[in-house]
Order: C-alpha cells, then structure tokens, then sequence
C-alpha cells in the first residue's frame, strides 16, 4: 500500500514539473480563473472584431470616393444641319474621290485642346475632362464628304476610285478653339485643298472660317469648331464648282 501511494504521488510530481497539467488540474485551473479575466478576454475578442469591421467599412468608403470624379464630355458634330440652299452649279460636279483628311499628330487623337491666346499663343493646352468621340481628322473627313455629298457631288472613297477619277486631298493646317479673353473665344478651321485629275495638280487654295463660341467652355468651342467645318466645306463646294470640269 505504501508502494504504490508513493508511486502514485512521484508521477503526479513527475507531470508538474514537466508542466503538462493532467485532467483534473486544467479543469480546476479554467473553474478558478475570476470573473473580471473572463470578461477581459470576451471585451478583448469583441474589441478586435469590431475594429476588423471598421477597417472594412473605411477602406470600401475610401475606395469609392476615390474613384469618383468628373464625369467626362464626349462631343462630335452634331446632326448634319439641312442645306438652306441649293448649292451652284453642284448637279454639273463630277463624281469625285475624296481622300482621308491628313493633319498634324495633335489632330489624329480624341483629347480637345484649346489655346490662350492672351497669355500664351505657341502653348497649346488640353482640356482635362473633355474628349471628341473620334479623332478631329475622322470628324473633318466625315463632315465634309457628308456635306458635299448633300450638295449633289458623288462622293467616292479611294477605295472606289476608277481610272482618271479626279481626286480632292485635303490637309488640316489649323483646327483649335482660341480664347481671346478668359471670357470669349472662337472654333478656327483651316484646311488646304488641292485637286488632281490623272494624277496631276488641277487647283490648290487653302481655306479658314472662324466661328464665335456661344459659351467659354469645351461645349462652346465643339459647336464652334462644328460650324467652322460647315462654312469651309460650303466654300470647298463653290471652288470646285468654279474649276473647270475636264
């Protein structure tokens, strides 16, 4: 009885100073811990959780005010506005192969720009939330086939162009929204037309309108820059008219 009672107690002494509890001494220990330390490990818990959601909340709110911005204005010519009159002598125009309408690098991209010309006149500055649809080239090129086409001229694209089919090239030299004052401004168009028939120079002329913008903004100068193309591709159709047609 002795025996055993004292090998009974070395294990038990064995265990605790190897420090792994039995049973019995870590049920008695979680029993004995006192109230408040239960309820500082519960606040701990629930204070880390809570923090966690409100990581959450402010990083999502954050995310979306940061992507929020300007909206920005896409513009492009309008409808083709109804020809007031008829255009002379545009029944008697040949059919005629209009080419792609070439221009500076500035021109073949979507960003508007617009210049200072009382503070600043070489700088040439971009609006920053403002875009033409397709590139000012491709406006100028649609706009005046659309334009001399509703004239009666028979537009044909290279493409379609047949033997000794005469061809009009035109080159954009200027295409620009220009403030005169932080208050008023103006929509200039410029292009240089030249006319071949088998390949041979027939008439060169160049050709600027300027329009007056109704407002001191993207919006004005589009609308501005839209009837500066109207009036020049009027004054192509009378200088072709004018040519001789063989």
């Amino acid at each position: 009885m002795t025996s055993t009672h004292t090998t009974m107690t070395r294990a038990a002494l064995g265990r605790l100073s190897a420090g792994t509890p039995d049973a019995t001494t870590d049920a008695t220990s979680r029993a004995a811990l006192p109230a408040t330390t239960l309820t500082s490990r519960l606040s701990a818990g629930l204070s880390a959780s809570l923090a966690i959601t409100l990581a959450i909340t402010l990083a999502t709110t954050l995310g979306g005010c940061a992507s929020k911005g300007p909206v920005a204005s896409v513009y492009d010519f309008g409808p083709l506005p109804a020809a007031s009159t008829p255009a002379p002598a545009a029944a008697a125009l040949p059919a005629l192969v209009i080419a792609d309408v070439n221009g500076p690098a500035s021109l073949d991209t979507n960003r508007m720009y617009y210049r200072l010309l009382y503070a600043d006149a070489q700088q040439s500055r971009p609006y920053a939330h403002n875009a033409w649809s397709v590139t000012p080239l491709q406006l100028l090129s649609q706009r005046l086939r659309a334009r001399l086409a509703q004239a009666g001229v028979k537009v044909l694209a290279t493409t379609d162009a047949a033997v000794g089919m005469p061809v009009l090239r035109l080159e954009a030299d200027d295409f620009s929204q220009n403030f005169d004052s932080q208050t008023r401004s103006s929509g200039q168009v410029s292009l240089r037309a030249s006319l071949f028939r088998n390949h041979k120079l027939v008439d060169q002329k160049t050709f600027t309108r300027s329009t007056e913008a109704h407002s001191a903004d993207a919006a004005g100068g589009a609308r501005a820059l839209a009837a500066s193309s109207d009036a020049v591709a009027a004054d192509i159709l009378a200088w072709l008219a004018s040519l001789p047609q063989s």
